[in-house]
């Protein structure tokens, strides 16, 4: 197969072609300001709100619920950081040990940053990838600034109740904030149903562009802009609109409402597909995270014995594209730190890797990525001394639990 057979969409989609037919004219024709009091600005403004309509819809928002960011990553700091100048008495925030680096590392960088003054307290997830409610309404306490749990974990898939803890935090008179980037446009999203405050999202996990993002916040809750500059955004968010990419958003959001149902259906049949086949046709493989509260795009499966580096420059080398559970680091290698939250063993955290469909992935890309997969672990497993070991039974004193006698 000489194309590319792209299965990372949970790191980044492709830009829909109608999208890009959309951004286009704003890159030549369009050029206007959409802050300017002429018409040949004005018009461009009216195309940002018509945009800024299309996204609500998908979300079951108001369009003044939402404000234009760069990013995911932006969306999340602005939330989090908003609560706690909204109430400087309350120093602790609520997460788990599972969230995406732009808030997990932004929460420890805080407590380090602040002389240990706030409080982060990361809940702990089940083997399965899930969360106890119990646990996250006993972490709850008069001091808690804000809760911020990731809608759809970016590895597996694994989806959290957050209908169920944002109600949790509501009563409590609490902020709820979730990074919905690898949610929004993959399950449907009712905000007019779900009590949260804050929800992060990003255009390039939906066929948009980089380099653009949202930040919901609900009608009437606090808030602190995080840049601060002209009077866009209403003055929440200061800075000249990215127009091509908000247009562009624009038209994902409604690509995204359209094609949800085949998302849920057909590309959910596709990742079922391939899930079991590799699972079926390669030994010591495991699945990690939920069999079926995840997304439909998503699959995570570890391989006992090798790196997933080493698997995913051999699938480079046939044009197949996925991504890594693991991360080198200062040359030693380290497991994701939601493997390491789930418990995944040893020898298979290291192995994990992630593939993650769109609606333009086919059938024949996925019966292509079950012909060259399992060669590929049988032939990283033939290099590996703990494999070897394993299948001798000299690996930790264990006996061989694979298929080979």
């Amino acid at each position: 197969m000489s194309k590319v057979v792209y299965m990372d969409n949970n790191a980044t989609t492709r830009v829909a072609p109608e999208v890009l037919a959309t951004m286009l004219p704003f890159f030549s024709e369009l050029y206007g300001n959409p802050s300017s009091m002429h018409s040949f600005g004005g018009q461009v403004g009216r195309m940002v709100r018509e945009a800024r309509e299309k996204i609500a819809a998908l979300l079951g928002a108001g369009p003044d619920e939402l404000l234009f960011t760069s990013c995911g990553t932006e969306s999340d700091s602005t939330a989090i950081l908003s609560a706690l100048q909204s109430f400087p008495e309350k120093r602790h925030i609520v997460t788990t040990r599972v969230e995406h680096p732009a808030v997990k590392n932004l929460c420890e960088n805080l407590d380090k940053l602040t002389g240990h003054k706030h409080r982060v307290t990361q809940l702990p997830v089940n083997s399965d990838g899930t969360i106890d409610l119990d646990l996250y309404e006993n972490s709850l306490d008069e001091e808690t600034a804000i809760v911020s749990v990731m809608w759809a974990n970016n590895e597996t898939g694994v989806l959290f109740p957050i209908k169920e803890m944002a109600e949790i935090a509501k009563s409590r008179g609490i902020l709820f904030h979730t990074d919905a980037v690898q949610a929004v446009g993959k399950i449907p999203i009712n905000l007019s149903q779900v009590p949260i405050d804050f929800l992060s999202l990003s255009g390039h996990k939906l066929h948009a562009a980089k380099g653009i993002g949202v930040l919901y916040v609900r009608k009437g809750t606090p808030f602190v802009p995080f840049l601060i500059g002209g009077h866009q955004e209403h003055g929440r968010r200061g800075g000249t609109e990215n127009v091509a990419s908000i247009v562009g958003l624009g038209k994902a959001c409604e690509l995204a409402a359209r094609n949800m149902n085949e998302e849920n259906g057909r590309v959910k049949a596709l990742r079922d597909k391939l899930e079991e086949g590799l699972l079926a046709s390669i030994p010591n493989a495991l699945l990690n995270g939920h069999k079926t509260l995840r997304l439909p795009n998503t699959t995570n499966i570890s391989f006992e014995y090798v790196e997933g580096e080493a698997i995913l420059l051999h699938l480079d080398r046939y044009g197949i594209c996925a991504s890594s559970g693991s991360a080198c680091t200062s040359g030693s290698l380290e497991p994701s730190h939601v493997m390491r939250a789930m418990g995944v063993p040893f020898t298979a955290a290291h192995g994990s890797i992630r593939l993650s469909l769109s609606i333009y992935n086919t059938e024949e890309e996925v019966d292509f990525v079950l012909e060259k997969l399992p060669p590929i672990i049988a032939q990283l497993r033939e290099m590996s001394p703990f494999w070897q070991g394993e299948h001798k039974g000299k690996v930790g004193g264990s006996q061989c639990r694979c298929s080979c006698s």
